[in-house]
């Protein structure tokens, strides 16, 4: 195939396959580089995401320290220094020179073609292509301050799955307070009927033994609520040992009100800092696609010269030069069948992002869903049935009509159904957060899994170990990639 074979095949190609896509890219151009400020400050749907005071000003000292956010900004900033000089036209270029019509001495002055010389060239590219030079070095100074967005969205994430995690911590610590003033009322109870000799000097011990393990498991929890103090800290660039309060309880979180899917995945298109740099990078990818097509037209040169002769009347020259596409089929051609390739590889990908991207909306609405109805449940009568069942037992263990048995399996009971609706409202949480953060990681949770409890060695293997002695499942099992606290 001859050159101009090829580059009319490549115009022909890029004219009816790639322009529609850039008409939709020129589209969403303007949303992204203009609007995406607006629309992470925009309200967002209601996701019921536990806020309050103290972890809103956590967030803010965070951004304010964050040295990532400083990298983002400066790397931005020099990005956008490149803009003005891909429009600058090339420098010019002084010459100087001396043209002498004698080696045995300097005829300037004497003959009419001996002379100095004095020539600026300037080069001028085609029409239009210092403009798509422009364009394109804008929109990778777009491209690389999505990565600002990002940052300040992983940030505020952080924070708050940090302070979940505080607030989670010592709602156990919590929950095992009333756990161990229950086992003292059935260890004074047992002690009270081994003395009349009713019960078993094993009752006793048993009770004595859990007390013990509920000791140990205050130890994990503390340790476990310290570091989660010392990571709130860094990330704020403070103390690693300055204590931090609490603002509300973590049972204060309401499960808000019906998850509205097509709201999420508009909010989560508009503010995706990945969707927006691929977008951008396909709108790049047209300009710099029509930039190689515009390279196939030559570049230009002024020349300007003066000719001082001496004592003669000087002389001056203008010349114009004009670059020749020679070699159009294997260089200019070439380029734009490559950007042509590039344009629709960028387009695929900015398609994939979406794609996942709604994936990960769907997944967190409708694990969100199955949460919100877990909660509804332990708050329409489980959790007070449960200790309702714990009073019983106890009380009828007392008079002699249940076994010692009984209140071991009441107890664990007891602390199953309250630990899992405080890790069922920190799981709802998480997704919150995940879904405020536009993060496309997979959310991480199993149906039927090990409940959060565990044995007592269990427990010790990890901080925040488990709280009960018994082997009883929990109905979920919470994330570990998004951030999910360690079991207790």
């Amino acid at each position: 195939m001859s050159d101009h074979a090829i580059a009319h095949a490549v115009s022909r190609r890029r004219r009816f396959r790639l322009c529609p896509r850039l008409a939709a890219c020129a589209v969403s151009v303007p949303l992204v580089a203009g609007g995406m400020a607006a629309a992470l400050a925009a309200p967002r749907p209601d996701l019921g995401l536990h806020d309050d005071p103290v972890v809103a000003r956590l967030v803010d000292e965070s951004l304010a320290a964050r040295m990532d956010i400083r990298q983002a900004e400066a790397l931005t900033a020099a990005e956008r220094e490149r803009v003005p000089q891909a429009g600058a036209l090339p420098d010019p270029v002084l010459g100087f020179g001396i043209q002498n019509d004698s080696f045995k001495r300097i005829e300037i002055g004497r003959a009419e073609t001996s002379f100095y010389q004095v020539m600026v060239s300037q080069g001028l590219p085609f029409p239009g292509k210092r403009a798509l030079r422009t364009e394109v070095a804008g929109l990778a100074a777009e491209q690389v301050q999505t990565s600002v967005a990002r940052v300040r969205l992983s940030t505020e994430a952080e924070v708050r799955r940090a302070y979940l995690d505080l607030l989670l911590a010592r709602e156990r610590l919590q929950l095992l307070q009333g756990l161990e003033a229950i086992w003292q009322q059935a260890a004074g109870i047992a002690s009270t009927r081994y003395e009349t000799g009713e019960g078993a000097q094993a009752d006793v011990l048993r009770s004595q033994l859990e007390l013990g393990r509920i000791a140990q498991r205050r130890a994990l929890l503390q340790a476990e609520e310290q570091m989660r103090v010392q990571a709130l800290n860094r990330l704020r660039g403070r103390p690693l040992g300055e204590p931090i309060a609490s603002g509300a309880s973590i049972r204060d979180v309401l499960p808000g009100g019906p998850l509205d899917v097509d709201a999420l995945v508009d909010d989560a298109v508009a503010r995706s800092p990945e969707l927006a740099q691929a977008r951008l990078g396909v709108a790049r990818a047209g300009k710099q696609v029509a930039l190689a097509e515009r390279d196939r037209y030559p570049d230009f040169g002024v020349n300007l010269g003066v000719m001082p002769r001496g004592s003669l009347e000087p002389m001056w020259t203008v010349g114009v030069s004009v670059g020749l596409p020679v070699w159009l089929g294997r260089k200019q051609g070439r380029a734009v069948v490559e950007e042509t390739r590039r344009a629709e590889a960028e387009s695929a990908s900015a398609a994939s992002v979406e794609h996942l991207l709604r994936l990960r909306v769907a997944e967190r609405s409708s694990a969100l869903t199955a949460l919100r109805e877990t909660i509804r449940v332990y708050r329409a009568g489980l959790l007070v049935r449960s200790r309702a069942t714990v009073d019983s037992t106890v009380s009828q263990y007392g008079v002699g009509r249940l076994p010692f048995v009984a209140v071991l399996d009441a107890n664990a009971g007891y602390l199953d159904d309250e630990d899992g609706y405080v890790v069922a409202l920190a799981a709802a949480q998480r997704i919150a957060i995940a879904a405020q953060e536009v993060s496309l990681d997979p959310i991480a949770w199993t149906v039927g899994g090990e409940g959060m409890r565990g044995s007592a060695a269990a427990g010790g293997a990890a901080a925040g170990g488990g709280m009960a002695a018994s082997g009883r499942s929990q109905p979920l099992q919470r994330e570990r990639g998004a951030g999910a606290a360690p079991g207790m």
